[in-house]
């Protein structure tokens, strides 16, 4: 079975840090572009960050830029989002997803996602 898995949410205070994995199974991810995303209720879902097939990286969605950091571990199939200086803005459920054609923040080209993991930052 072909499926992304997210992992490391939870609930944390604001300044915190997690970090968040998105492990495949069934594929090798180092032919994809690999994107999070996230949706905070009653909100869109947007993209993130995004990861290059060749480990550089894509984008930073600007209300992230200088406190997430997105990279990849091939040998392990596995794609990060270190997440520091948490703010309660950053809640949402965060969904890695994964992309043959480039590191689009439209979710259209995602082709494989997975099930998202929630994250909560909250005094």
């Amino acid at each position: 079975q072909l499926q992304l898995v997210e992992s490391g949410g939870g609930l944390v205070q604001p300044g915190g840090s997690l970090r968040l994995s998105c492990v495949a199974s069934g594929f090798t991810l180092d032919y994809y572009f690999i994107g999070w995303f996230r949706q905070a209720p009653g909100k869109e879902r947007e993209g993130v960050s995004c990861i290059r097939r060749d480990g550089r990286t894509s984008y930073y969605v600007d209300s992230v830029k200088g406190r997430f950091t997105i990279s990849r571990d091939n040998a392990n199939n596995t794609v990060y989002l270190q997440m520091s200086s948490l703010k309660p803005e950053d809640t949402a459920v965060y969904y890695c997803a994964a992309s043959q054609v480039s590191c689009s923040t439209d979710r259209s080209g995602f082709s494989r996602w997975g099930q998202g993991t929630q994250v909560t930052v909250s005094s």
